[in-house]
This record gives C-alpha cells, structure tokens and sequence, in this order.
C-alpha cells in the first residue's frame, strides 16, 4: 500500500502502479490467474458501485482529484479489456505434444512440473474498495452541502428580485417605507438630530441652498 497522504482514489492507483494489482471490477479482480480471493459476486458488486459519470461530473470534480480519477478509469479500462483478451487465449498447454516433437523429454518434464506446481498470486483488495466507497461518500455528502448552499442563494436572489419587480416608484415612497427598508437611514438621521445637526452633511454643496425657493 501507499503511505502517501494522498485521496483514496490516488492511493488506489498507486497501489496497482506499485503491486500491478488488476483495477477494480475486472473480471477475476484482486487476482492473477484463477485463484481468486474476492467471490464473484463481490466483484460485481464492487464493479456496479462505481458511477463514473456521477463521480466525474454531477460531483463536480476538479484539479489533482479529476486527473487522478481519470487515470485510474484509464488503467481501470485498459486493464479490462487486457483480461478480455488473455481470457480469450487458450490455458492448457499439451505437453504430450511436445513430448512426441522434442527429443530432451527431460525439459518438457521440468517445464511441466514447474508449470504445475505454479501458484497464481492474490490481492486483498478489501481496504481499497472500503477506501474508494468513503471517498465517494464524501464526494456525495459534500456535493449535496453545496448544493444546498446554492439553493439558499438562489432563494435569497429570487426574493430580491420579487421585491426590485414589486418595488413602487421611488417618488411614491413615504417617509416610514424607507426607514423600513433602510433601517441604518433611520439611525443615521436620528443621531444627527440628537447632535442638533438638521441638514444632511454636503448636501448644500452638491444641491445647492433651496431656501431661496
């Protein structure tokens, strides 16, 4: 396993890239050759878990996080079609065969034994799919905070713009709807009066002196 503090789908990829581990949902995954450790049906399982499209764009990845998914889908198809192909080609090898073409009967004997006595490896591929099952849980819990996020903002925004729709006329407005609107109006206006100061700051130099009217 990889000790590097990377996502889960990153230590999964460095995993096989160390251990050449088949990808997860091959056929015969966790395995080489047909002794397998992982059921059938734990592969399928594990195989039909992974939404690559929900994982790739609903979820909205980005960065190292969507490099590193997409790497791993590569390896994950390349190595499907690989076992594909080797399931395809012939297991058995007909050593009568080459008995009745060679003369050294004795290296068809060893090459026999050896083949024989081959045991295929096995990976426990358990902790990697509990592994990528939390990071897509996470995924998922985090895509669904922002998009409560975004539904409350689009709330607010609809209630803005109900009230910029709704608005009367600036000139219609009275006295009591503005101090509700802007409260801080309301307070700024009434700390002047407390100050004895009745006309608003630069408003004589931007309006003029209307008491002349």
């Amino acid at each position: 396993m990889c000790n590097s503090p990377v996502h889960p789908v990153a230590a999964r990829f460095d995993y096989e890239s160390r251990h050449g581990a088949p990808a997860l949902g091959d056929p015969g995954a966790g395995t080489i050759g047909s002794s397998a450790n992982i059921r059938p049906n734990m592969q399928r399982s594990a195989a039909l878990k992974i939404d690559w499209t929900k994982l790739g764009t609903q979820l909205g990845l980005r960065g190292s996080t969507a490099n590193s998914l997409a790497a791993f889908k590569k390896r994950n198809d390349d190595a499907r079609r690989k076992v594909q192909q080797l399931s395809e080609q012939p297991t058995t090898v007909d050593f009568a065969h080459y008995r009745s073409v060679l003369k050294n009967q004795a290296i068809v004997d060893q090459i026999e034994k050896e083949f024989n006595a081959f045991k295929p490896a096995t990976y426990d591929v358990n902790r990697q799919i509990k592994a990528i099952e939390a990071f897509e849980a996470q995924a998922v819990k985090s895509a669904e905070e922002t998009k409560g996020a975004v539904d409350a903002e689009l709330r607010d925004l609809e209630k803005t713009l109900k009230n910029i729709e709704e608005a009367r006329p600036f000139e219609d407005l009275t006295v009591d709807e503005v101090a509700a609107a802007r409260p801080d109006v309301d307070q700024r206006t009434e700390q002047l009066i407390r100050k004895g100061r009745w006309a608003v700051p630069g408003y004589k130099e931007k309006f003029g002196d209307l008491s002349v009217l």
